[in-house]
């Protein structure tokens, strides 16, 4: 399949909230789902990890992602699939879902926690950044920098685009 380093467990885990999830968030075209999974397997490693494997401490004070007060780059390190970053992000997912992901820290560990969360989480992401329109576009690259804020990974995030296509188109 397209991950080949997730295990059964991982796939059982997240399968089902991919696929209603996906399909909720209009990312329901060949090419759309392509490029998401490409992404999501990059980010979670295949979707073995739903959270930053480092502390977060690197966020700290980046007003960019709404971490304006002590100890937010470590709260609020990435979560979920597509790893979601940032006060900002959690409060606008929160706000979107009518639950509250910043108040403490377990509510933000939910993204990491709850399966059906971190997929919900990266497809929240996914359609807040308008991805489906470059999914659309084929553009690789472009939708890497919006997630990624830059290029990391651009090579693995490409083949597990060319495995997802050849298995899924």
């Amino acid at each position: 399949g397209i991950y080949i380093h997730a295990g059964l467990g991982k796939i059982a885990r997240y399968f089902p909230g991919l696929i209603a999830k996906m399909n909720e968030n209009g990312i329901n075209t060949p090419l759309r789902r392509v490029h998401f999974l490409a992404q999501i397997g990059h980010e979670s490693k295949e979707l073995i990890y739903s959270e930053e494997i480092a502390s977060g401490s690197a966020y700290e004070g980046r007003r960019d992602l709404g971490n304006t007060q002590p100890g937010d780059g470590v709260r609020f390190k990435g979560r979920g699939l597509i790893q979601i970053t940032g006060r900002a992000n959690y409060t606008d997912f929160g706000h979107a879902r009518h639950r509250d992901f910043t108040s403490n820290v377990e509510a933000a560990r939910q993204l990491a926690t709850d399966p059906s969360l971190a997929v919900d989480a990266s497809c929240w992401f996914w359609n807040e950044h308008n991805l489906n329109q470059l999914a659309d576009r084929d553009n690789v690259l472009a939708i890497t920098k919006v997630i990624n804020g830059g290029t990391n990974g651009l090579e693995d995030r490409k083949a597990l685009l060319a495995r997802a296509k050849f298995f899924l188109m």
